[in-house]
């Protein structure tokens, strides 16, 4: 089976492959429940995967990112990250709740490194589900094998104190930890900077949407937005299907108001600049008072 490359537009900012999104871990937070998950539909094989993703054409800043979910659930993870073609960059994100030793000698530290502001394994550390002295052991064990190695936590209101504690904790020890905002609402405030205050009310509004990112879910199946990723509904098209288009228009979404809050949030984008949102949105006028309308 062979299909014509895919060329990533020069808009885009992220390439979001979604392995699966099984987890090992149940959190209270955790931004893929924000909405409807059914984690328990068909995931592409290796086989199909590498296929695929064979087929797109990027550039050296602008990686595949491998994630879930947690990717290492899939069963062909291995195959997967050793048989894509070695001139497309791969990013990892991971829990890291497997056995690094098993990883480390099916995956080389060249396999997932390149020039970045940020290390291209990246953990999520979880404070209510994992043991952050483990963690610690298992990323200093990757980092002094020659791998690019960094945690990122979410600073939860509940837990903010001891994820700053963890971040002083790993810093002594050499580690790269940072903090990612929690997004969304937790006793009545709502948390997190947004480009579009309002799309996280519950009221929902049409407007016209379109995305920086290329984010394809387990079957295969393309998203325009992560509420729609993790909704399964209005993909628009497979990245198995031959003529595949990353088109750059607007689109119609009577969705809005219950947007995914890391779609609709103010962020850096993949060289560290704040500013940037993953969506941009055209509101109606006549409604758009509160919001960054972007008509």
């Amino acid at each position: 089976m062979s299909f014509a490359l895919i060329t990533i537009p020069e808009t885009y900012n992220y390439i979001a492959v979604f392995l699966t999104l099984r987890c090992n871990l149940r959190c209270s937070y955790c931004i893929n429940r924000f909405g409807d998950l059914d984690a328990s539909g068909r995931m592409l094989s290796a086989g199909e995967w590498l296929v695929s993703l064979n087929r797109l054409k990027t550039r050296p800043d602008l990686p595949i990112t491998l994630q879930g979910g947690e990717p290492s659930l899939h069963p062909g993870f291995f195959e997967i990250i050793n048989g894509l073609r070695p001139d497309l960059p791969i990013d990892l994100l991971t829990n890291l709740q497997f056995n690094v030793d098993e990883f480390m000698g099916n995956v080389p530290p060249s396999r997932l490194q390149r020039d970045a502001p940020y290390a291209s394994i990246r953990i999520s550390y979880h404070p209510e589900t994992m043991d952050l002295a483990e963690l610690q052991a298992k990323t200093l064990k990757m980092l002094g094998a020659g791998y690019s190695v960094g945690i990122w936590a979410v600073a939860h209101p509940a837990s903010v104190q001891h994820i700053k504690a963890a971040q002083a904790s790993c810093a002594a020890a050499g580690i790269d930890f940072r903090l990612k905002d929690f997004l969304g609402i937790y006793q009545g405030r709502k948390y997190g900077s947004y480009t579009y205050e309002n799309a996280i009310s519950g009221e929902y509004r049409t407007v016209q949407c379109r995305s920086s990112e290329l984010l394809i879910g387990p079957d295969g199946e393309r998203y325009r937005c992560h509420s729609d990723l993790y909704a399964a509904r209005d993909s628009c098209g497979n990245i198995l299907a031959d003529g595949l288009s990353l088109d750059q228009e607007f689109q119609t979404c009577s969705h809005y108001g219950v947007c995914n809050p890391c779609d609709v949030k103010t962020k850096t984008d993949r060289f560290q600049r704040f500013g940037h949102t993953s969506v941009e949105i055209r509101l109606p006028v006549e409604k758009a008072e509160g919001d960054a309308a972007g008509v």
